[in-house]
């Protein structure tokens, strides 16, 4: 009997703690010789959009008011609205303004994967960034309704992977260590 199966995650398909703190430090690093590429890394961080939608974000996509970007979702996902931290979004906005054109990152999805093997921390996908803010966020809130309507998700199911991957290790972590 063939029964449908569910997502699993797994410590390969989001970055450890330690990874993060290396793609953050790659970025820093190189934020001044490279503000295009490490702005749309930070993005991608901040904001568990997919690839597609941080190459769709256009210049008028950023709100200055709040700080915040409209991430026009794919995949039948909800568009949504992020707020992202005032020092990125400074950098972001002022990196768009100064580039002028409609799209903020005016490159191919092939080419962007090129870019990130050369900076990702660990041989990781670019996919990845998705799932650790998504973790991220679930283990600051423990709000799961948040964490589907940051990712745009329209049905509950789909993030619940989240809530159920962070849990078991917690609870595996409190009964077996």
């Amino acid at each position: 009997m063939a029964t449908a199966s569910r997502y699993q995650l797994n410590k390969n398909k989001y970055l450890l703690e330690p990874e993060v703190d290396r793609l953050r430090k790659i970025l820093t690093d190189f934020q001044d010789k490279d503000p295009r590429n490490c702005l749309m890394f930070w993005v991608a961080l901040k904001t568990g959009a997919r690839a597609q939608e941080i190459l769709n974000i256009q210049r008028s996509d950023l709100n200055p008011y709040d700080e915040s970007i409209f991430i026009r979702g794919l995949k039948g996902s909800n568009d949504r609205e992020i707020p992202i931290h005032s020092e990125i979004f400074g950098r972001l906005h002022r990196f768009a303004e100064k580039q002028g054109g409609t799209s903020v990152f005016p490159i191919t999805y092939p080419r962007m994967y090129q870019i990130w093997e050369m900076y990702r921390p660990v041989p990781k996908k670019f996919h990845s960034l998705r799932h650790t803010f998504a973790i991220e966020l679930y283990k600051k809130s423990r709000d799961i309704r948040l964490v589907q309507v940051a990712l745009g998700h329209r049905n509950i199911a789909n993030t619940m992977v989240y809530a159920d991957y962070v849990y078991s290790q917690q609870e595996l972590r409190k009964l077996i260590l």
